[in-house]
């Protein structure tokens, strides 16, 4: 007996598979539910401690940090010279949305190494627990899972793969409650007045993202004494210039600081995760920029700061 009349004809090819597959994945719909934005002012230590804020430096390398050493930022913990998931934008916040933050797999520790204990863990991969994790979530996502947990959750990203009118790009950041593309990646004021109108006024958990697009070349921030457009680390360029490319990153970073200090000091009593998500060569090898497997591509910092009754819990539960 043949097919019903009304049951659709498989597609032949695989090429048609995939790409139905691939509309049916992007129109797939956002957060089931959609908590009301809570806008407020940023009040030190005003989020709920149960809230959790993830920040990212776009290709800030782990030895500008280690220079400029900026001081909220720095406030938050200890420094680790860590190894990033993937050498670029998109590759890294896939795995960090899945609980892999860049760590350093030689430390027998967790939170500075996730093969070994996760801040944050997302139940249904293929890798067991071990006991170590702070947070552990059902979802397809971190954000995800916040929201199952009833957090409101909101993000901002600056790099060019947080723009959401792309089709490749949507999966990453469809289940943010309350999400802005910045447009460029020199907005960090409109990235933080996003987020202080969505969440700052939240009395309940919020899980908070933001990706700061500064430290990312053209290494240019709203009234940088120097040209946005002389971009002095182009891929294959013969006109790069290493001191130059290591100055205003750190210029960079240190403006980041002051600006981003008011949320980071919201979140002080709760978890709170900064790092990069990839740096960029600087000519070593002969290599510019990022897109590459190479050392100072994946080298980043990473802090953390873990509130403690997360703690307190993941004590309880691993002598239950």
């Amino acid at each position: 007996m043949g097919p019903a009349a009304d049951t659709p004809a498989m597609p032949k090819s695989l090429g048609d598979r995939i790409r139905i597959a691939a509309r049916a994945f992007a129109s797939h719909e956002g957060p089931a539910r959609r908590l009301p934005a809570a806008p407020g002012a940023w009040r030190d230590g005003s989020m709920h401690p149960d809230s959790m804020l993830l920040v990212t430096l776009d290709s800030c390398r782990y030895d500008s940090f280690e220079s400029v050493r900026p001081p909220a930022l720095s406030a938050i913990g200890p420094l680790a010279c860590a190894q990033a998931p993937s050498h670029f934008t998109f590759g890294s916040h896939c795995a960090i949305f899945a609980g892999f933050t860049p760590g350093d797999g030689a430390r027998h520790e967790p939170y500075v190494n996730p093969k070994f204990g996760k801040i944050v863990r997302v139940l249904g991969g293929p890798a067991k627990s071990k006991g170590n994790d702070v947070i552990v979530l059902e979802g397809e996502t971190i954000v995800d899972g916040f929201n199952r947990e009833g957090f409101l959750t909101a993000g901002t990203g600056a790099a060019g793969w947080f723009d959401d009118r792309r089709e490749s790009v949507r999966h990453l950041v469809r289940h943010f409650q309350h999400y802005l593309y910045a447009g460029n990646c020199w907005s960090l004021a409109k990235q933080l007045d996003f987020l202080e109108q969505t969440i700052a006024g939240a009395t309940g958990p919020a899980f908070a993202f933001i990706n700061v697009g500064e430290t990312h070349v053209p290494y240019w921030y709203q009234g940088a004494p120097w040209e946005r457009d002389r971009n002095p680390c182009v891929p294959f360029s013969r006109n790069n210039n290493a001191a130059e490319s290591r100055r205003r990153q750190h210029a960079c970073l240190s403006w980041v600081d002051a600006q981003i200090a008011p949320l980071v000091g919201a979140f002080s009593r709760a978890t709170t995760i900064v790092c990069g998500d990839h740096g960029d060569a600087w000519g070593e090898d002969g290599f510019w920029e990022h897109g590459i497997m190479h050392p100072k591509v994946l080298e980043v910092p990473l802090l953390y700061r873990i509130a403690p009754h997360r703690l307190e819990g993941r004590a309880s539960r691993a002598t239950s």
